[in-house]
């Protein structure tokens, strides 16, 4: 069962338990039962993701940033961007220069475009001190070399994360993404908006649907009013106010729903000819920057633009102007003026709005949501006095229209969209705390009646959910021509990639992988001045089959042992051995070195007529032993009580050879000890061909 809880760090901790790989942990780092600095935080199977790195417009500094001390940057593999918006977006070159991450980092073309014109806006608008700047020009221009670029529904994969995105409607650009780790998939929408405006798409459904769903909770569970009703309201309250000789300001980020506004307003004035003297401005200094992103990226807006844009550019609007700066603006009479940023808390459109606010036939209309602790979301409740930006207090007199043209799903739209792709588990995020648990209940009220668990986690509080996956592994290549029998046995080789298994015939490898196979072939020299004929008779003692062939090359008689190791007297004084490696070769060899050493010291001779065979064979065997035991240990010798005494660096082992016990106060050496003695018991028996 998933759970939550807050922890104290979230830092990558290491741990004995491999079952917690199984559990995956979602934390808030922003935007958690809030609004802003929109950042999660994702750890499963050992891999980590970061959606999103956003600020909060209502804070400044150190202070606006997600919770990044929470966790360790470096630890992230990968970090995914949905839109170039603020509050998803603005901390970035802070958290790819100032702190540790290493990972890599993704957004769409349009998205890093755009992210480059805001940024570099937000830098110049904001009004803090050096020490409270977050990061300067050069920090975003190192940023943008870092950033990668992804298509909508193209699948890249990262250290075993798979991820791709689809559109997801909201502003030019913004992109709901998919990520798959060992098969369990998360999909994170970011804002993302399931009605079609007047230049994007509208959110796709993904076809898969994902095992935990991370989804925007905006605007709770309230309804959007009919796009041609938001429409009329709005045109009507801007040709009422310039009708009366007022001004409609209309504050608006740069980018995104702007170029919604203007299109409206552009319509609006070309079908109103008494309204051609009556001047609208897109104050922004992004304003010429802004419409060309948009006119590169036409292709990726909705099937109305795109059919318009074949004989005449939407954007090139014939009834309004790109203003720079307030200095440029003459000042008289009506007119509407679209300034940045939406939140009035700096730049044109806080200028204007403080200079306006007194006056009844002024008007300020905001088209989008507002986040707690902006100027915009004050004003919305009609104080009657504000701050101005110098610190006086003025009067609000002019009128405030909340008309919401914000491209964030409503309840019915997410209401709808969750039901359509049935995730067994919801985590809400972006939304303010009373809005997210209202809707939090009207989602359980709506899907009672299937096992759905619903979380609304806050900053830095974690949400816990097991996934045992099953492990698979596909035969591929020449083992998947035959399928095999209920209960057989397939051999192969097990090659892993990422998070999927597959079982390849070695001949296979280099084809289906870029692996390939090799053998590697040892060769030893061994000092023998011995009879070559008294290590053939000793070998045949011990092994079964001991073959006399020619070397193919030279003609020198060679002992082939079991058909895996090769003997051969090099000169009067050397043996020499060769083998191919593998485990079974390894040891054949081990105890023919240990016997020719022993031979060597020895130097006994060829016994033809043995009276007792037995014993015989006993002390040869026990001497093969004690050889045995002395290349792999160094230092043994025989105890009083008859007990081999077995001693390394200082520690002292005493084997039972009848008994085969040993006794030792360090248990690593015992149990060496043991392990090579019985090893080395099995050694020295014939071994049948059968066994090999």
């Amino acid at each position: 069962m998933a759970s939550t809880g807050a922890q104290a760090s979230l830092k990558r901790r290491d741990s004995t338990l491999t079952r917690e790989s199984d559990i995956m942990t979602i934390t808030p780092l922003g935007a958690g039962s809030e609004v802003g600095r929109s950042c999660v935080f994702m750890t499963f199977k050992g891999k980590t993701i970061m959606f999103d790195c956003g600020i909060h417009p209502g804070f400044s500094g150190m202070a606006a940033l997600p919770y990044f001390d929470e966790i360790d940057p470096s630890t992230i593999d990968v970090l995914l961007i949905t839109h170039f918006h603020l509050d998803h977006a603005a901390s970035l070159p802070y958290f790819l220069e100032k702190t540790t991450f290493k990972g890599r980092v993704f957004m769409t073309h349009a998205t890093k475009a755009i992210y480059k014109l805001l940024l570099s806006d937000f830098v110049k608008v904001s009004k803090v001190s050096v020490e409270d700047m977050l990061f300067d020009e050069q920090d975003i221009l190192r940023s943008m070399d870092k950033i990668e670029v992804i298509d909508f529904h193209q699948t890249l994969e990262v250290n075993g994360i798979r991820f791709w995105c689809y559109t997801a409607g909201h502003v030019l650009g913004a992109a709901m993404f998919m990520v798959d780790i060992a098969g369990v998939r998360v999909l994170y929408t970011g804002d993302y908006s399931r009605e079609e405006d007047r230049h994007l798409r509208a959110a796709e459904l993904p076809q898969f649907s994902p095992d935990v769903c991370i989804i925007e909770a905006t605007y709770g569970v309230q309804l959007h009013q009919p796009r041609h009703i938001r429409e009329k309201r709005f045109t009507d309250v801007v040709h009422s106010t310039v009708s009366q000789g007022g001004r409609v300001l209309i504050p608006a980020f740069a980018l995104g729903r702007a170029q919604e506004l203007l299109l409206i307003l552009d319509e609006y004035w070309s079908n109103h000819p008494e309204l051609h003297n009556v001047p609208i401005y897109y104050a922004s200094p992004l304003a010429k920057r802004c419409m060309a992103v948009y006119q590169t990226y036409i292709n990726a807006m909705n099937e109305r633009i795109r059919t318009q844009f074949a004989s005449s550019n939407p954007f090139d609007f014939k009834h309004i102007s790109p203003l720079k700066s307030i200095e440029e603006f003459n000042d008289v009479g009506p007119s509407v003026v679209m300034a940045s940023p939406g939140s009035l808390q700096s730049g044109l459109s806080r200028q204007l709005f403080d200079k306006w606010c007194a006056e009844k036939k002024n008007a300020c209309l905001i088209p989008g949501y507002v986040i707690e602790g902006t100027l915009a979301k004050t004003i919305i409740n009609e104080p009657k006095e504000v701050t101005l930006m110098n610190g006086l207090t003025a009067p609000l007199n002019m009128q405030v229209h909340y008309i919401s043209f914000s491209a964030h799903a409503d309840s019915a739209q997410t209401t709808t969209f969750l039901e359509e792709l049935m995730p067994p588990n919801i985590i809400l995020v972006h939304g303010e705390a009373n809005e997210m648990g209202r809707l939090k209940q009207k989602l359980i009220t709506h899907f009672t009646d299937r096992n759905t668990k619903l979380y609304t986690p806050k900053n830095c509080q974690s949400v816990e959910m097991p996934f045992n996956v099953e492990k698979m592994a596909k035969t591929i290549g020449k083992l998947a021509e035959q399928t095999p029998d209920n209960g057989e046995n397939v051999s192969g080789l097990l090659v892993r990639k990422g998070f999927s298994y597959q079982i390849i015939a070695p001949d296979d490898l280099h084809v289906f992988s870029q692996l390939s196979t090799a053998n590697v072939t040892q060769r030893i020299t061994i000092p023998y001045s011995g009879a070559f004929g008294v290590i053939k008779h000793r070998l045949r003692q011990i092994y079964e089959s001991v073959e006399s062939v020619p070397d193919e090359e030279s003609g020198v008689l060679t002992l082939r042992v079991h058909e895996r190791v090769t003997v051969r007297q090099d000169s009067e004084n050397h043996l020499s051995l060769q083998w191919t490696a593998d485990p079974i070769s390894d040891m054949v060899s081990d105890s023919v070195v240990a016997l020719v050493l022993n031979a060597s010291r020895e130097m006994p001779k060829v016994v033809e007529e043995v009276k007792d065979e037995a014993v015989e064979e006993q002390k040869k065997s026990e001497k093969v032993v004690h050889a045995l035991l002395l290349n792999l240990f160094g230092n043994v010798k025989y105890g009083e009580d008859g007990r081999l005494v077995i001693t390394v660096d200082e520690n002292v082992a005493y084997l039972d050879k009848q008994k085969g016990e040993v006794e030792s106060e360090n248990e690593g050496l015992k149990e060496r000890v043991k392990v090579a003695f019985r090893r080395i018991q099995t050694a020295v028996k014939p071994i049948p061909v059968s066994g090999m």
